[in-house]
């Protein structure tokens, strides 16, 4: 690690812990969790190696998506614009390694957030395989302003985020910011869980992980990541992706009354069924609009644990029953 990046996580503010929930759900649709895939990505890589992580918001009456773009050597966050959330017209990249702290590997890998007048965006950087969590901000959706060093860093000694965090997915409920993120430890085990914020740079880690790795044969027994939360059922729903022991990915769930305690459901798991996603499905994000949930993610067709996948962003539903 570098010693300015060193020096950063050291003197920035350790997040502190407290047992919490999320407020009451929303009754949401009553959905059928019946996955209805697009055949086709809705967002190809052209001349990328990796188009990944898209994070949906609907703002100022069109969809903005902050999507993740690997060139070879670095990730970066670029915007693509679309009026129906099927047609997406690219913007070119919009964040960037500009900052000492952020390393020279990865800003993207996002989560963003409609606040009102203005975009927040939660993006993970740091030297690769020991990442944070930063925050920037827009009120336009292509200049974004840093927070000035990372919101979110590393738990203390022997925590099951000790090592690195990232895959931050980012929701606003009962008036706070919650956070969701994968933990990693010193025995690389990826985990889940949460922060809460009132003004997205103040950050409460709840104190344990909230989903565990599955066991021997699951889809997720070699990792978990890329939660996307949301109110569907009269309960908070957690997509999530995970890792096999051939580095396989596909997409389950979860849900919780609460928000503290979740509970894996054991189908359905989506699969790529296209050759473009045979590999890896992956980094959902969700819109929950009318009776229906929209879920962007990125799929591959070569199974490795981070990059190379040859990825694309694809598209898919959640509806309720006829």
């Amino acid at each position: 690690m570098r010693p300015v990046l060193l020096l950063c996580v050291l003197l920035s503010s350790c997040a502190p812990y407290a047992d919490f929930g999320l407020p009451k759900p929303t009754a949401g649709p009553a959905l059928k969790l019946d996955w209805k895939t697009q055949a086709a990505p809705v967002l190809v890589r052209g001349d990328a190696v990796d188009v990944l992580n898209p994070s949906v918001a609907q703002w100022q009456g069109q969809y903005w998506n902050l999507y993740s773009v690997f060139d070879g050597k670095v990730w970066y966050t670029a915007l693509a614009l679309s009026p129906d959330g099927l047609r997406w017209a690219p913007q070119g990249k919009v964040l960037g390694l500009t900052e000492a702290w952020e390393g020279d590997y990865i800003a993207a890998n996002g989560g963003v957030v409609a606040a009102g007048k203005e975009l927040l965006y939660a993006y993970q950087a740091g030297e690769k395989g020991k990442t944070v969590i930063g925050i920037a901000r827009s009120s336009d959706g292509r200049n974004w302003k840093k927070h000035a060093g990372p919101v979110l860093t590393q738990g203390p000694r022997m925590s099951w985020d000790e090592v690195s965090l990232g895959d931050p997915y980012l929701i606003e409920a009962g008036g706070e910011f919650y956070l969701f993120y994968l933990g990693e430890d010193r025995a690389r085990r990826q985990r889940l869980g949460v922060a809460r914020s009132k003004d997205g740079v103040q950050w409460t880690k709840q104190r344990a992980a909230l989903l565990e790795l599955g066991g021997a044969g699951d889809f997720d027994e070699n990792g978990l990541g890329e939660p996307a939360v949301f109110s569907a059922n009269g309960k908070w729903v957690m997509l999530y992706t995970g890792r096999d022991r051939k580095e396989k990915r596909a997409m389950g769930y979860a849900v919780s009354t609460d928000g503290h305690h979740w509970e894996k459901q054991k189908e359905p798991v989506l699969r790529g069924d296209q050759p473009w996603n045979a590999a890896v499905v992956c980094d959902a994000t969700v819109l929950v609009e009318g009776n229906r949930a929209r879920i962007w993610f990125g799929g591959g067709d070569l199974p490795k644990p981070d990059e190379r996948l040859n990825g694309q962003i694809g598209y898919a539903e959640l509806s309720a029953p006829d």
